[in-house]
């Protein structure tokens, strides 16, 4: 059985089901909590059956590596043999915040899972107060993944953790919707050059400040010429269950008249389907479910509804979708990532 704790953002670590949840994570058992980017699956990162229990609850490939959260940047020592000026200049500007750091790991920091046998770990400390309590009650990092099962959408609310999860890991901290809405960056900086591995909660165009920004050669992981250093540059991601196209290019006319060509010859097939895009484009279209996905106006809504909308489809049982591209650029950049994950080999790009 899984336990479900309902807490509010205010709560110290020593409310009563913070406590009981840091001694389930001593104790090498898994707790799913908030952040200020979806919600995690966290474990003690030192106690190797502890991190495999993650692994098992996602169904996750163990050559995916973990991050690992902590409370205080003093902690970091703990983790890392060095930290290079421009990683400083970075946890300095963004910490605590959804970034998260690739550095040089201390022999015998954490578990072997954590790093999937790499030189490096993935470090970050959250801005959400929940999270930080917890890790504070629990007396140790905790590696901590997004609590979804393997390859589904991330879970922004509790309910989605409990519908992926319920029955497979211990308990379920629910203190509300997180902010973000999408994962942390994660970076490496390599030279003096920031190399940007995901894109996140913290855009291209921040990190630029603080030096040159190099694109992860995420083509090279996928064709196995190296192993993955961070989540998400080597599987497929945060698929909903039915079939999802996502069309690139064009006008917005273009677009509209593509994609609902498209919906027609799937309901004519027999299809339930559905339409993701943004509200003020939801009238363009017919579907059986069209999920407005944010507003032009409003950037940062379409990464805090992205994964939401995703699992609607999967509420009304849809099984052919369509997902109009969103802005490629500050906090687009990493919606854009996610649905390209989402859609695997399925873009249709438009002249």
């Amino acid at each position: 059985m899984t336990n479900y704790w309902v807490v509010a953002l205010t709560d110290s670590a020593e409310h009563p089901y913070i406590q009981a949840a840091a001694e389930l994570l001593r104790s090498g058992k898994c707790v799913a909590f908030p952040t200020e980017t979806v919600y995690g699956l966290g474990a003690d990162a030192t106690n190797t059956n502890a991190v495999e229990n993650i692994y098992k609850a996602k169904g996750r490939p163990t050559d995916n590596p973990l991050i690992v959260h902590i409370s205080h940047v003093d902690q970091l020592n703990t983790l890392v043999t060095e930290v290079d000026e421009v990683s400083q200049l970075l946890i300095d500007a963004f910490w605590p915040g959804p970034l998260t750091l690739v550095l040089p790991v201390k022999l015998g920091a954490v578990s072997p899972l954590v790093t999937a046998g790499l030189s490096t770990v993935a470090v970050r400390m959250p801005a959400h107060p929940i999270a930080l309590q917890l890790i504070e009650a629990a007396g140790c990092p905790l590696a901590a993944p997004s609590a979804n099962r393997s390859g589904r959408p991330s879970p922004t609310r509790a309910e989605h953790v409990r519908d992926d999860l319920d029955g497979r890991i211990e308990a379920i901290i629910d203190a509300g919707p997180t902010g973000v809405g999408v994962e942390s960056t994660v970076i490496e900086v390599v030279d003096g050059r920031i190399h940007l591995l995901r894109p996140g909660g913290i855009t291209k165009e921040q990190l630029t400040a603080f030096g040159t920004v190099l694109e992860a050669g995420a083509q090279d992981i996928e064709a196995g010429i190296a192993a993955p250093k961070s989540p998400g540059m080597k599987y497929a991601h945060y698929a909903p269950q039915g079939i999802l196209t996502l069309v690139k290019g064009g006008s917005i006319e273009q677009v509209a008249l593509q994609i609902q060509h498209m919906i027609d010859l799937a309901q004519a097939m027999g299809h339930s389907t559905g339409i993701l895009t943004y509200s003020e484009h939801k009238n363009r279209y017919h579907a059986d479910l069209v999920a407005s996905c944010g507003s032009l106006a409003q950037p940062d809504s379409t990464a805090h509804e992205l994964f939401a909308a995703l699992r609607s489809f999967d509420d009304a049982n849809i099984s052919f979708i369509v997902a109009e591209a969103f802005a490629d650029k500050g906090i687009g950049s990493a919606v854009m990532n996610r649905l390209e994950k989402a859609a695997g080999e399925r873009i249709l790009r438009l002249l």
